[in-house]
């Protein structure tokens, strides 16, 4: 006969143990499922990102520029106020043997003036201040002192300016690296994101980036036909932008200015330096190098086109709305729209 028992039933601390367990797998499950990478950023994303922190390694060069300027700008005035210094302490010594001879013959014709003996073995500021003195010496030796008292002032203003100097070239040394290694920074993280793409992403953003250049480039041979040349009456101006034209195709460096490659502001700057006429080195100052055009339909070709509210990227105006420019890292000298970048105003020297 069949048993009719009951089937045991599980105790009730075997149900908890379960029930804990089956919660517990859940959680894992829903926590697996959050940390789960989301979907790679797509072609366009990556693009979008990679346009950004090429912007912010432009910033970052302009102010590498900026520092670079300014060292050499230093080193120079340096060397010049060392220069004056050695120059004007061989003079001081000149001027002591000159006296020191004069006392020889004094010394000689009827003894050494004990106020002689005194600048001799001490600090002529000090014995010039013993007014009472002065009165025991010729005039041929208080100019001599004086004279000697003058440039040895002079001299110990030279020495406190390259002193400064010197501290302020420390300092800007390390602003420099620290730009450089910013610009490096963001360099490399572009880089890596556009290692993360595929081939034919690759391909199809270079074939965009292709056209767009094509584009820009009918637009200019158009506008060569309808438009004038530079109407600034400057023949720099003329100089400066057929020197830009015949560097199309160098490739973007960063803190470049020729000849062979060029940041933005390195174009501009080597380009009026072709035509014979120095303009600033960076996009911020060059934005202060003429006068200011605010209007798009105002410009003319040649002019500076000045773009983002910081100031940091500069070309030339090549007509029909289209610049002439070097953009960024992986690009080179090319037309492109006007519209691509945040107009600020024109800038015609």
């Amino acid at each position: 006969m069949a048993s009719h028992r009951r089937p045991k039933q599980p105790s009730r601390a075997r149900v908890t143990v379960l029930t804990t367990a089956a919660a517990a797998a859940v959680a894992i499950s829903s926590q697996a499922a959050q940390a789960a990478p989301s979907e790679s950023p797509s072609a366009d994303e990556v693009k979008a990102q990679v346009d950004k922190l090429y912007e912010e390694a432009e910033q970052a060069t302009e102010k590498y520029n900026g520092a670079k300027e300014k060292q050499e700008k230093l080193q120079k005035e340096i060397s010049t106020i060392q220069d004056n210094v050695a120059k004007g302490q061989e003079e001081v010594n000149e001027l002591r043997e000159d006296l020191g001879s004069l006392a020889s013959a004094q010394y000689r014709s009827g003894g050494l003036d004990p106020a002689v003996q005194l600048f001799l073995s001490a600090d002529p500021d000090d014995y010039l201040e013993q007014a009472s003195t002065l009165d025991k010496l010729s005039s041929q030796q208080v100019d001599a002192l004086e004279e000697i008292q003058d440039k040895q002032r002079v001299l110990a203003q030279d020495r406190a300016e390259a002193t400064e100097k010197l501290e302020d070239l420390a300092t800007t040394r390390t602003e420099l690296e620290k730009k450089k290694d910013e610009v490096q920074g963001k360099l490399a993280e572009a880089q890596k994101l556009l290692n993360s793409l595929t081939a034919a992403e690759k391909a199809a953003l270079e074939a965009e980036e292709e056209r767009a250049s094509r584009d820009s480039t009918e637009r200019v041979e158009l506008a060569s036909t309808e438009e004038t040349a530079p109407a600034s009456g400057s023949s720099r101006t003329t100089s400066a932008y057929a020197a830009a034209q015949s560097v199309i195709g160098s490739p973007y460096v960063y803190g470049a200015s020729g000849p062979s490659s060029f940041d933005c502001s390195g174009l501009t700057s080597w380009a009026y330096a072709q035509a014979g006429m120095q303009i600033p080195r960076t996009s911020q100052e060059q934005a202060n190098a003429g006068t200011r055009i605010y209007s798009q339909s105002d410009l003319q070709v040649g002019d500076l086109v000045i773009f983002y509210d910081d100031l940091h990227h500069v070309g030339f105006y090549a007509g029909n709305g289209q610049v002439l420019h070097s953009p960024r890292t992986g690009t080179v000298v090319r037309y492109e729209s006007i519209d691509n970048m945040p107009f600020q105003f024109g800038v015609r020297i």
